[in-house]
């Protein structure tokens, strides 16, 4: 199925190719200026850290639907072993393999393609077997330290979490906007809670990967209107999976990510901050979620830490 007309309409009122240079290769990430990060780092009033990221395990949040995409498999290269002769001082190492984006992590731009092309108009093509992404590739990114702003819909709609049907809308975000009493500003990594972590951290990785609750289509427009700089959740598919348009598989990545150039991430566990933000009536907090430098890798895991 080729992607429809109405697509192709939001796809052009969110295009972002060439607003920061025909060279540019971090999209909305741009948007994160310094005097973004020092007003975030001003708004630290308690000091609580809450991490965000799940464990690297094995028998992690990967069921095989997406192939390739392997839970971490860590293995012992040496165990106490004492390299330079007995009696000395002895060493353990480990190694680890596993898919960039298995578990928390973030997606870079060059993630998806559609029509042949990636953010900026750049050819998919710039992606090799041997090299990965030329272009836009998750070490590209640097750093990402900014307010973080927790829209926990879930809590704004009433529920524990969304059921599975349900496509997060911009009017949804904005009531939990207006629940947590903040308002997002340009700069500003949203972090989109649906309590669909819970299914997770109960042992059904299968009911967690499908059907799930996500953001829809309708989103990637409320966030280039905000000027958003990286937006994350607690799914495996960041949208609402099955698509709410049949046969239109992962359309808000595509316009996430090639045409408007703002990274997402997924598998964040958002759970303990929904109930730290509840407590201190904030909803709003520094974010230091800065990915592993993969030279051109397509994701990274990343451990993100907010700190209040």
């Amino acid at each position: 199925m080729s992607l429809p007309a109405e697509f192709h309409e939001i796809a052009k009122r969110v295009n972002n190719w060439g607003r920061w240079g025909a060279e540019d290769e971090i999209g909305t990430l741009n948007l994160i200026t310094d005097e973004v990060v020092r007003r975030a780092a001003a708004g630290v009033l308690s000091g609580l850290r809450v991490p965000l990221a799940l464990p690297l395990r094995r028998d992690g949040v990967q069921t095989g639907m997406i192939p390739g995409r392997v839970d971490p498999l860590h293995t012992m290269t040496q165990i106490n072993q004492e390299l330079f002769g007995p009696g000395t001082v002895a060493c353990s190492d480990d190694a680890v393999t596993m898919g960039l984006q298995a578990a928390t992590h973030w997606d870079a731009l060059t993630h998806v393609s559609h029509s042949g092309t990636l953010y900026n108009g750049r050819p998919a093509g710039t992606i090799t077997a041997h090299g990965g992404a030329e272009f836009g590739g998750i070490d590209k990114v640097g750093h990402i330290v900014s307010r973080g702003v927790l829209l926990d819909v879930a809590r704004a709609l009433d529920r524990e979490r969304l059921d599975g049907g349900h496509a997060v809308t911009p009017e949804d975000l904005e009531a939990a906007e207006e629940m947590g009493g903040t308002r997002v500003g340009p700069g500003d990594v949203v972090l989109v809670r649906t309590g669909q972590m819970q299914v997770l951290l109960a042992g059904d990785k299968e009911a967690y990967a499908f059907p799930s609750p996500g953001l829809s289509v309708r989103t990637p427009e409320w966030f280039h209107a905000r000027d958003v700089a990286a937006v994350a959740n607690d799914t495996l598919t960041f949208e609402i999976f099955p698509p709410e348009i049949e046969g239109l598989w992962l359309p808000v990545h595509a316009l996430d990510l090639v045409e408007m150039g703002m990274p997402q991430g997924q598998n964040w566990n958002l759970e303990k901050l929904s109930t730290a933000c509840g407590e201190l009536r904030r909803h709003t907090f520094l974010l230091s979620a800065t990915p592993e430098p993969f030279a051109g890798g397509t994701g990274s895991p990343v451990a993100p830490v907010a700190i209040l």
